[in-house]
């Protein structure tokens, strides 16, 4: 089988002694142990997590080599004889700390989701991570509502159209930041009440400026994927009370949130991290991935897909990340015959 192995650390966007290497002939893996399912990928995500995983910069750290690769959808194609909850040819999604960057892939039943037939696979591939990180942090953890205000950062991203989409669905007036027009136009086809275009606004200014148009105080619930001077300069507008949703840092750069202010303005400082959540609530997950499909099947979320690539091409497919170029998801999409589609 087609696998994506990570040899060394490094940007693996890099021509030059690049620390991935697609190898064509790596070994299928068996089913290991009776209740083992192996899945034939027909698609699978890029994460900025993974993106710094192969640099060695993630908080998880994996023995050399390794296939990189975290969530995933396909088509069960073998299964233990002590399977019940699965059989040969049922649709499934799944995340993985790493491995999905392959053809084949095999784990325990109890860590696959079923997606619903008719679903698009590729679609639900880019599910996973993105909107359950989103689902999980607005609706379990900040039980958004539709009396609050929701400030989305880095909103063009997988995790950020999954956040905005979700805070439409809760009846929250949703403020959104991007950088850049095509970005913006896309915020503002899905509803946004107000898009800050970073290329040309500031945000403080513009997102005060809305909210008095609104006749609105502030902002209840802050989604922090970029962390860095935007999650400080944002912590500004921030009203009495308010709850902050830490799920990344894409800046690059880790906030330094005082607990001092954190107590004068009783705010609520809230960490999320989805890997956590397979070993001490995966019931929840579960819930969750049951719920964001049957808005999917309904029409009320879409997973945006902006670029797809053929294993052969990661490097391309990180670089879209790293320059900022994706909006919503990219994808490494498997045809029939094993093979990935080429970009588009």
């Amino acid at each position: 089988m087609e696998a994506l192995l990570c040899k060394r650390l490094g940007d693996p966007t890099s021509s030059f002694e690049s620390p991935i290497e697609l190898s064509r002939n790596h070994p299928i893996p068996k089913l290991d142990s009776p209740t083992a399912v192996r899945v034939k990928v027909k698609a699978t995500s890029l994460n900025y997590g993974t993106y710094l995983q192969i640099q060695g910069k993630y908080q998880e750290k994996h023995p050399l080599p390794f296939i990189p690769g975290s969530d995933y959808a396909g088509i069960v194609d073998a299964v233990g004889p002590s399977v019940s909850k699965f059989k040969v040819g049922d649709y499934v999604c799944a995340f993985v700390p790493v491995g999905s960057y392959a053809t084949f892939i095999v784990q325990d039943q109890s860590q696959l989701f079923e997606v619903p037939k008719g679903c698009d696979l590729v679609a639900a591939a880019g599910l996973p991570i993105a909107f359950v990180t989103s689902h999980l942090t607005l609706v379990h953890r900040a039980n958004l509502t539709s009396s609050q205000v929701l400030l989305v950062l880095g909103a063009a991203g997988g995790v950020g159209l999954a956040a905005v989409q979700i805070g439409k669905i809760c009846g929250a007036v949703v403020i959104a930041v991007a950088r850049g027009a095509e970005k913006v136009q896309l915020l503002k086809s899905l509803g946004v009440d107000h898009v800050v275009d970073l290329m040309n606004q500031n945000v403080t200014a513009s997102v005060k400026e809305f909210l008095k148009s609104r006749n609105l105080k502030g902002v209840d619930v802050l989604y922090d994927p970029v962390g860095g001077n935007l999650a400080k300069e944002t912590m500004k507008l921030l009203n009495w009370g308010a709850q902050i949703l830490v799920i990344g840092f894409a800046s690059g750069e880790i906030p330094i949130i005082p607990t001092n202010i954190i107590l004068v303005k009783n705010w609520t400082v809230h960490g999320f991290y989805w890997g956590s959540y397979i070993i001490h609530q995966p019931a929840v997950l579960e819930d969750s991935v049951r719920k964001l499909f049957s808005w999917m099947e309904k029409g009320l979320i879409t997973v945006h897909v902006s670029h797809t690539y053929s294993l052969s091409e990661a490097n391309l497919a990180f670089a879209a990340i790293k320059d900022r170029k994706a909006m919503g998801k990219v994808m490494i999409v498997f045809d029939d015959k094993g093979n990935a589609s080429s970009k588009i």
